[in-house]
Formats: structure tokens, sequence, C-alpha cells
């Protein structure tokens, strides 16, 4: 059983004016991707939202219930709304909205310091629910000054932080990520390496020591494999995204280990157990 913890549906969108793969300009819907699943022995997905809307949960949650592939949703709440929590609470009664995931790669970085997202964020971590961090490396001194206040949130970083790959930089990326993965509840998916940009270049050889120090850290049972399709389009196929996760992880692991990352860990991220069941 593979899931793939990370991949987005949208429509057309006549006001996204940039164009080719992987952008809005082209609607990304199940039908389309179940096929290329098929192809790779991916059985299920988890969608992640891409816009920070509720009518976005709406439309991700109709899919996982039409969809036996998509075993769940992580959405979004105004974190920065005094009723945040009343609204998950709404979202919560449906076993297919698993976690959640604030667009902070768009927000000021201090905007995780504001009062009511950090009452938010304790009240979450109080209950241990999932939470996507969309993380660029400019966030991570400020998650690690939330963990430090809060240990026991349950949160995963998504596209290992969006290191600087394109000009080899390493620091303070690593050292950063480093002091994150002291924290055991903190997770990382291995998804979004390569680069956002149509056509860009990109090699295994120059993606594989940032993966190196994410596998090293984490180690193989706080890691999950993820596509980012569409978005990887913008670069590579869904293929090559395989392909690479099985040059850089999957290949120096021994076979329980490669359970974990491509199953086990996002079940248990996600607490998957009773909808892998339904589904």
């Amino acid at each position: 059983m593979i899931i793939d913890s990370h991949q987005h549906f949208w429509r057309k969108s006549q006001e996204d004016m940039n164009r080719g793969s992987g952008s809005r300009s082209y609607s990304y819907l199940p039908d389309q991707l179940e096929p290329i699943l098929h192809e790779h022995s991916i059985n299920k997905t988890i969608a992640v939202q891409a816009s920070p809307s509720l009518e976005e949960n709406e439309f991700l949650l109709q899919i996982a219930k039409t969809r036996k592939e998509v075993i769940g949703v992580v959405g979004w709440v105004e974190l920065d709304d005094p009723k945040a929590l009343q609204t998950l609470d709404m979202y919560k009664e449906d076993p297919l909205f698993i976690g959640i995931r604030p667009m902070i790669q768009d927000l000021p970085s201090e905007w995780l310091l504001k009062s009511t997202v950090l009452h938010n964020l304790n009240k979450l971590a109080d209950e241990g629910f999932p939470i996507d961090l969309q993380a660029n490396p400019r966030h991570l001194p400020i998650i690690i000054e939330i963990l430090e206040k809060m240990p026991h949130l349950h949160c995963v970083i998504d596209h290992i932080a969006k290191p600087p790959i394109d000009n080899g930089q390493m620091e303070p990326w690593a050292s950063h990520m480093r002091k994150i993965a002291e924290y055991p509840n903190i997770m990382c998916k291995i998804s979004g390496l390569v680069p956002e940009k149509v056509g860009a270049i990109w090699t295994t050889k120059s993606i594989l020591p940032y993966v190196e120090i994410v596998l090293d850290i984490f180690g193989p049972k706080r890691i999950m494999f993820g596509s980012d399709w569409p978005v990887c389009l913008k670069s590579a196929s869904y293929s090559e995204v395989v392909q690479l996760f099985v040059d850089t992880v999957s290949g120096q692991l021994s076979k329980n280990e490669r359970e974990d990352v491509y199953y086990n860990n996002a079940k248990h991220f996600y607490r998957l157990e009773d909808t892998l069941q339904r589904k």
C-alpha cells in the first residue's frame, strides 16, 4: 500500500495569467490523476488545500466523498480568527477532514506569532490535531520559537521547508531543521523538491544533499512521500517525482522502512485507520 501524502486538485482559473503545466490556467481533477496513480501502484492520496477558503474545503471534501482513492482532506481555516476552532469543529465532524494547512508561505513570517494564531495552535496542540506547515526557510526560526512554547504541537513540515536548492545553500536551513527535528511530534514531507518554475532544470545530484539531511535528522519513521501533483508538473512529470523519491530516499531503506515512508507514517500522523477501513 502506498499513500501519496500531498497532492492538489483545482479547476481552471481565468484569473491565473501563468501558463504551462501545473498552473491554474488548467484544471487538475481526479479523472486526470487516477490513471497516473494506477500506473505507479499508488493506492491512496491525501488532497491538500491550495486556496485559503472554506469553499476549498467543500470542493475537496466532495471529491473525497466520491473518489475511493482520496483518503482524506487537509483543509483550511483562518487561524487568526477567534472563531476558528468553532469552524474547525464543524469540519471535524466529517471523518474525511483530517488536518488543516495555514498558507503561511503567502503570509508575513510574524503572522504565526499573532496572539489569536498562537492561542488556536495551542488548542490544536492539546488535541493533537494534524497541522501541515507550508514553511519556507524564513519561517523556521519562528516555528522553533513556537515549539519551545508548544513542544506537543502535532505538525508536518511540507516540502522539506523549500530550501534554496537552486544555489546549493545549506545554512541556516539545515541547522534550523535539525533543531525542529528534536521535537518528536514533528514530521516532514519529502515533497515539492522540484522547481516551481516551468521548464526549470534540476538534477537528482543537486537535490540529494538536502534529502540526506532530512532523512538523517528525522529518520524513516517521521518522513512521508508526497508528489505535490500538479504543482510538480511545472518542471517534472509524476513519474520523475516518483523516481526522484526512489533515488534519494526509498532506495536506501529496508522493506519495513519503505512501508513506513510510503504508508504507515501518513496513516499514523493523520489518524487514517478508520477511514482506510471505510474506503
